[in-house]
């Protein structure tokens, strides 16, 4: 990769720390709201285009999946990095289709949610497809999507629970009450498309707050869905038309300059066009309660639930530096809130007065890596006092120091501890994988030096 030269660098995987942080930027689109977006149209009636600001490698698998199968007829990008996507639905306004007939092998990369969310709309479609992935989506857990699959009347072939998915699909499904065990977004979306195929109402309770990104989207499309607390309900069977939008820029990804433009003595950075779904935005509460200073602007005519033309809110969002931050525990549904923040906050913590705590966060060792082993070690080899749980960590703030950065290929541990080095919560850091950004922020390494002084 390229070299880093002088300054906070960072392309060659060595960051080193900045005088300063200040700049606008925009932020590639989210991920959660362009997974959906895609398959969604993909499964309506009509042709729609989702506009996408530098889609990481996660969007794009779902992409290439959809295009094996006819849905994504076109993926042009554009001088600037905005990615046009032309989709086809395969569904009609009264049922809700993928196209294609069977027999394809759909890769998924290391896509979680696109695996997920498509085995949802495969079992409604009558056909057999095949789902895999790379090494580490192979490694995750898929049982807890394939049982109640099979329970509405798919088949769901499991390699010893994990990827490959062979999922043979079928029409009607049957609608029936789901409890599933883990709160997950990613397994609320993927019963809800089987839903849209079944005959009755289909009832999805989960145990703790999670995202509503499936809820609100299908219920913008047309779809009879919609959420009462912590149950999601859908009216199927049921269809909707495909429906065009720009996808905002990614919150998770606004998180890394969040967590710079609070931790740093000197910095002012404004992030426009941010996806602000009340779901989404527990890592500006979690700053503020540190002490961060943040202001929060919504655009014009959004009163919150999302502008007419949008199923999200949309807005700017301004950090300031220059102020201590004081410790913090976590725990409970907030875990929730700020599921893919927690390395960033992990980071945020180590510069901090006083003894933080993060607790009931055991779902992070089934992510892209184990990150609760891999931010506990992360952070002491850069000189934090950090303590492991089985759920979490503790942590104090140590004596900052130079430190090799393991990742394990996972995109948000290497922005964490880049953003770490940059504000001087360690010393240089040697990031071992700097590519790995690309999955969800292709533009990390560029976006860090525009803002660097």
């Amino acid at each position: 990769m390229e070299g880093a030269g002088p300054g906070p660098g960072g392309r060659s995987g060595v960051v080193t720390a900045a005088a300063r942080l200040a700049g606008s930027l925009r932020l590639p689109a989210d991920k959660s709201v362009a997974h959906r977006a895609l398959l969604f149209n993909a499964m309506g009636a009509g042709t729609a285009t989702v506009r996408l600001d530098r889609p990481g490698g996660d969007v794009l698998s779902m992409a290439r999946a959809l295009q094996a199968l006819g849905a994504v007829e076109d993926l042009a990008v554009g001088d600037v990095g905005v990615t046009v996507a032309t989709v086809r639905g395969g569904g009609t306004a009264a049922a809700a289709r993928l196209p294609g007939d069977g027999g394809e092998t759909l890769d998924c990369g290391n896509a979680g949610t696109a695996m997920r969310l498509l085995a949802g709309a495969l079992a409604g479609r009558p056909g057999t497809a095949t789902l895999v992935g790379d090494a580490s989506l192979s490694g995750r857990p898929m049982e807890r999507i394939a049982a109640p699959l099979r329970a509405v009347g798919a088949t769901i072939e499991t390699t010893d629970g994990h990827a490959p998915l062979r999922i043979t699909g079928r029409r009607p499904l049957l609608a029936m009450a789901h409890r599933p065990a883990v709160a997950s977004a990613q397994v609320i979306g993927c019963l809800s498309l089987a839903a849209l195929a079944a005959g009755g109402t289909t009832t999805i309770e989960v145990p703790g707050p999670t995202r509503d990104h499936t809820e609100r989207m299908l219920s913008w499309l047309g779809a009879p869905v919609r959420r009462d607390g912590l149950v999601t309900i859908i009216e199927g069977p049921a269809g909707f038309a495909a429906r065009s939008l720009t996808v905002p820029g990614d919150i998770s990804s606004a998180a890394a300059w969040l967590v710079a433009g609070a931790l740093h003595p000197d910095a002012e950075i404004r992030l426009v066009g941010v996806g602000l779904n009340p779901s989404r935005v527990g890592i500006i509460d979690v700053l503020r309660d540190m002490g961060a200073d943040i202001e929060v602007t919504l655009d014009d005519g959004d009163g919150g639930d999302g502008p007419p033309d949008h199923p999200e809110p949309v807005g700017t969002i301004t950090v300031r530096g220059g102020r201590p931050l004081r410790a913090i525990a976590i725990s409970g549904d907030r875990v929730a809130d700020v599921i893919d923040e927690l390395p960033l906050i992990g980071v945020a913590m180590a510069a901090a007065e006083g003894r933080s705590e993060l607790r009931d966060a055991a779902e992070l060792r089934v992510k892209e890596s184990d990150r609760i082993a891999l931010v506990v070690a992360d952070l002491a080899a850069v000189g934090a006092q950090v303590e492991e749980r089985p759920d979490g960590w503790v942590v104090r703030r140590g004596q900052p120091r130079e430190a090799a950065i393991h990742t394990d290929g996972d995109h948000r541990i290497a922005m964490a501890f880049a953003i770490a080095a940059v504000c001087g919560v360690a010393g240089t850091v040697r990031i071992d994988d700097p590519a790995c950004a690309a999955v969800s922020y292709p533009s990390f390494w560029t976006d860090l030096e525009t803002l660097s002084r």
